[in-house]
């Protein structure tokens, strides 16, 4: 009788949390994946390095010269900028920001979103520039 019932014991896997899991991973990459490169037009001022390195991978919040604010390429104002990036927090607490300011923008909008984030807890936030040549 012992035997009979190892012989019918099932042996299978279940792939259901598995998948469930891959699937939130997938959601959240997908999420995130486009806000982690900027493609806007911006003319970046000229100094040495920035003041954080490894920023391949930092959030990019850009502010260009008509003092408009984006997130990745999607355009924000001020507060959605740091609600988006708060949001981002939560799956990854040691996130790093770098904020692309045009040459030409308005010193004041570049810092109000450094200080809004200084003010929402990031201690990893730089200021991207362009290598003197």
């Amino acid at each position: 009788m012992l035997r009979r019932r190892l012989r019918n014991s099932d042996a299978s896997i279940s792939l259901t949390p598995m998948i469930d899991i891959m699937t939130v991973l997938l959601a959240v990459f997908m999420v995130t994946t486009p806000m982690l490169t900027t493609g806007i037009d911006l003319d970046l001022p000229r100094a040495g390095h920035s003041a954080l390195s490894g920023n391949d991978h930092a959030i990019q919040i850009s502010v260009d010269s008509a003092g408009r604010y984006f997130v990745g390429e999607t355009q924000v104002s001020l507060d959605n900028a740091v609600k988006r990036v708060i949001a981002m927090r939560g799956e990854n607490p040691q996130l790093t920001i770098m904020i692309n300011g045009d040459k030409s923008a308005d010193y004041g909008a570049v810092m109000a979103v450094m200080g809004k984030l200084k003010d929402a807890g990031f201690q990893r936030v730089g200021l991207r520039t362009q290598l003197e040549n």
